[in-house]
Order: structure tokens, then C-alpha cells, then sequence
């Protein structure tokens, strides 16, 4: 089973070391899925609620952004908002995983 390993490769080691990356990316993922991002756009008119794995949690409108003779501007705002919820969740899971997945070759 070692044949064509280098001499001293420790097979033992390199599984447990899989192991504890493994539990530690488990912990970055649960961390991420509990946490809370906020994403805004219009100057606070429209705010997005998203956990860092990606659930958008709650959307509110203020009321002045609610023009119905322009409706087209809200849904800007609105998919600003995500787009500012999504960034921020990004650069989250980066940040605990990134570091996590560099070990493993996976560039995050």
C-alpha cells in the first residue's frame, strides 16, 4: 500500500490531518450559515438580510423608496441590495475558508 510513497510518509498523519481540516471547514460552514449580513443600496431605502452562506433572511423597503410611477428604480435598489449582501457574504467565506481551502489546493 506505500509502495511508490516517498520513505518516511507517514499515511496515519496525513488522514488525520485530512480529518481535522475537515472538521475545521464544518465549523467555518456552520459559523457562516449563523451569521448575519446586512446589504443596503439607495442610502438605506432598501436593506437585505442574508445569513453568510447565501439565505436571504428578510428584505425591507423603506416606504419613500415605493414610487409607483417607478417601479423599475426599486427593483435597481432591490437587486443592489442583494448584489451588496452576496459581496459581503463572499468576502465572509473567503476569510473562513479561504485559509481552510488553501491547504486543500481549492484557490477560495
Amino acid at each position: 500500500m506505500t509502495e511508490g510513497l516517498p520513505q518516511g510518509f507517514d499515511m496515519n498523519a496525513l488522514m488525520q490531518q485530512a480529518q481535522a481540516m475537515q472538521a475545521q471547514m464544518q465549523q467555518a460552514q456552520a459559523e457562516l450559515a449563523v451569521t448575519s449580513i446586512s446589504g443596503t443600496a439607495g442610502g438605506g431605502l432598501v436593506t437585505v438580510l442574508m445569513t453568510g452562506a447565501g439565505e436571504v433572511t428578510s428584505v425591507t423597503i423603506k416606504p419613500e423608496a415605493c414610487d409607483p410611477e417607478d417601479t423599475e428604480s426599486l427593483g435597481d435598489l432591490i437587486v443592489a441590495a442583494l448584489r451588496d449582501a452576496n459581496n459581503q457574504a463572499a468576502a465572509l467565506a473567503q476569510q473562513k475558508l479561504g485559509p481552510l481551502a488553501g491547504g486543500m489546493g481549492l484557490g477560495l
